[in-house]
C-alpha cells in the first residue's frame, strides 16, 4: 500500500523498473530526488571534469524539482559522494553557484568507487515545498 499523496518521478532510465527506484518522490511537502549523476542519453557528461559534472548533475536536479512543483529554493539538503575529494574546491564551487544564497545543510563524503568509472561526483536532495 502506497502513502497517500505519493507522486513517483521517472528520468526515464530503463533501470529504475529493474532497480525499483525513482529519480524523485513527492509525499506532501516533502521530495527526496535520487543520487544523480552527469549522465544524459547514456553518456557521461563532463567525463574527468568534476566541476563540469557537479553543473550537469544539479541541473538535472532542478529540473525534477521543477516537475514536483518546486525550486532549488526548497532544498533542505544535499549530500554529495565523490571519488576524489582533492576535487572538493571545484565541486564545491559549482554547488555555491546554485546554492550559495539558500546554504542547504550539506555533505561531502569520498567513496571508493560510482557506477562507471568516468563518473566523478553522484549528489542526492531533500526539499520541503509546503
Amino acid at each position: 500500500m502506497s502513502a497517500p499523496n505519493r507522486q513517483l518521478f521517472s528520468s526515464g532510465a530503463p533501470w529504475e523498473g529493474t532497480v525499483g527506484y525513482s529519480r524523485a518522490v513527492k509525499v506532501g511537502p516533502i521530495i527526496e530526488v535520487a543520487g544523480t549523476t552527469a549522465v544524459e542519453n547514456g553518456q557521461v557528461v563532463g567525463a574527468g571534469d568534476a566541476y563540469a559534472q557537479t553543473k550537469c548533475i544539479l541541473q538535472k536536479i532542478e529540473k525534477v524539482l521543477q516537475e514536483a512543483g518546486a525550486s532549488l529554493e526548497h532544498v533542505t539538503r544535499t549530500r554529495m559522494f565523490v571519488t576524489d575529494i582533492s576535487q572538493w574546491e571545484e565541486i564545491g564551487r559549482a554547488h555555491g553557484e546554485f546554492f550559495g544564497q539558500i546554504r542547504p545543510a550539506t555533505t561531502m563524503v569520498e567513496v571508493k568507487a560510482l557506477i562507471d568509472p568516468a563518473l566523478l561526483v553522484e549528489i542526492e536532495v531533500s526539499a520541503y515545498c509546503p
